[in-house]
């Protein structure tokens, strides 16, 4: 079955209507469900296919419902799961809550929640409108923990879950010129993914955060810097499908912290190893060349 739903704002009185009607949904359905957002491609796609392949079913969550459909229905042919396409854009206020409205409205609760949806602003901070500044929030960090705070108290009822977040080698690295606000939400999921977990290990849980470097896929190119990326050896690059599958199996191993690559894996002990001052002016210095508006 291949649904497509447009999600609309709840009002305030309604968010607790579907979260109390989610205790009866529990006990309804025994097929698991995965939530991946940003699922129209890339990492999101990746996490989608490599999820079904293992029986989940899939709800996917962008803004781009043309690709969503597609991707529903090649998942439904080749996995025999149930997948649905939710259209949705995390950059509004709230977003998270009318995406929950519409996995409830399926009958359905969230065993595995993936926070992949995400951009770049390759620019110096006042360069940009402060609503896209905002927008990169509510995406990358508001909606991304808001869906966490929705579907973690089920989870940790019925024992069992799993909530993979996207991080970045950039959370190990200081502030620099470009992408004001990047460094500083990717080490906020870090920072949160190991919170949750101390706090829900124990109620069966499962909290991971996967911090790749340079990966294939269309980011690049939508953030603007896919002229610099390129010039990176390739032998530092890694495959969305790599990235999902690293990222998968250490959450099922309980692993919180996901580094995949060995070169990431060297980057990151010396980024945090290294004395702050002396990493800032040499990723100051690299930086230096390319040019910010």
């Amino acid at each position: 079955m291949t649904a497509t739903l447009t999600p609309h704002k709840l009002p305030p009185c309604r968010t607790c209507a579907w979260r109390s009607g989610l205790v009866k949904l529990m006990a309804e359905n025994t097929r698991r469900l995965a939530l991946v957002t940003g699922a129209s491609a890339g990492l999101g796609e990746a996490f989608a296919k490599a999820l079904a392949a293992r029986g989940f079913d899939v709800a996917l969550a962008a803004r781009r419902i043309d690709r969503l459909e597609a991707l529903a229905l090649k998942l439904r042919a080749e996995h025999g799961v149930e997948a649905f396409a939710i259209q949705a854009d995390l950059a509004e206020y709230e977003a998270h809550l009318p995406v929950m409205e519409a996995v409830a409205a399926l009958g359905r609760v969230v065993d595995v929640l993936v926070n992949n949806a995400g951009f770049g602003i390759p620019q110096s901070f006042t360069a940009v409108p402060w609503g896209r500044q905002r927008a990169f929030l509510m995406t990358m960090a508001v909606n991304a923990c808001g869906l966490a705070y929705d579907v973690i108290p089920g989870m940790a009822a019925r024992g069992r879950g799993s909530v993979i977040n996207i991080g970045s080698m950039a959370a190990f690295s200081p502030g620099v010129a470009g992408n004001s606000l990047y460094p500083g939400v990717k080490s906020l999921m870090v920072k949160f993914s190991q919170a949750l977990d101390a706090e829900y290990r124990a109620k069966g849980v499962k909290v991971t955060v996967v911090c790749p470097g340079f990966v294939r896929t269309e980011f690049a190119e939508q953030a603007g810097i896919a002229g610099i990326v390129e010039r990176e050896p390739r032998m530092f690059w890694l495959s969305a499908e790599a990235v999902a599958e690293a990222a998968i199996r250490a959450n099922a191993r309980g692993k919180v912290v996901v580094i995949p690559g060995w070169h990431n894996r060297l980057a990151a002990a010396l980024l945090r190893g290294l004395p702050e001052p002396l990493v800032r002016r040499v990723i100051a210095a690299g930086s230096a060349k390319y040019h910010l508006d």
